[in-house]
């Protein structure tokens, strides 16, 4: 056989196996369970909301990429599409209401339909950041 040929052979069968190996450990990775994860953080929903407002930097740097535990009362709960939306609201800005919008999962969207705004509640998530309006949590679940 020629030389160029058994190279073009080796790097086949090294692209394969490399292609195996991205697969079953990289794209094929389990999903962390955010519903059973322990909070890093437990803190009002207020407190949150202004630790962001006064240093966005700073608690960004403590909160971003964290499982957090709040409590409060839900002044709004959004549908889009598929997703339900809690809304904590603290102020009004020039787009509407201002403060953590919790991306719920979907075995807690009926759950989050129901509850009354009157309620205080304990939502966890995992805190995305903030966008100079709301604080963006995803994956949340109601603490019972």
């Amino acid at each position: 056989m020629k030389n160029w040929l058994k190279i073009l052979i080796g790097l086949a069968v090294i692209g394969i196996i490399g292609a195996f190996v991205v697969y079953k450990f990289v794209y094929n990775k389990p999903h962390p369970n955010f519903e059973n994860m322990e909070a890093d953080f437990k803190i009002g929903a207020k407190a949150l909301y202004d630790a962001y407002k006064t240093d966005a930097t700073a608690a960004g740097q403590k909160y971003n990429g964290k499982v957090v535990e709040i409590s409060g009362t839900v002044n709004n709960v959004e549908e889009v599409d598929t997703l339900v939306v809690a809304v904590f609201a603290f102020s009004e800005g020039m787009f509407g209401q201002e403060g953590i919008r919790v991306t719920m999962l979907p075995k807690f969207n009926e759950g989050l339909k129901n509850y009354a705004s009157v309620e205080e509640i304990v939502l966890k998530g995992f805190c995305s950041g903030f966008n100079d309006t709301d604080i963006i949590i995803e994956k949340g679940s109601i603490v019972k």
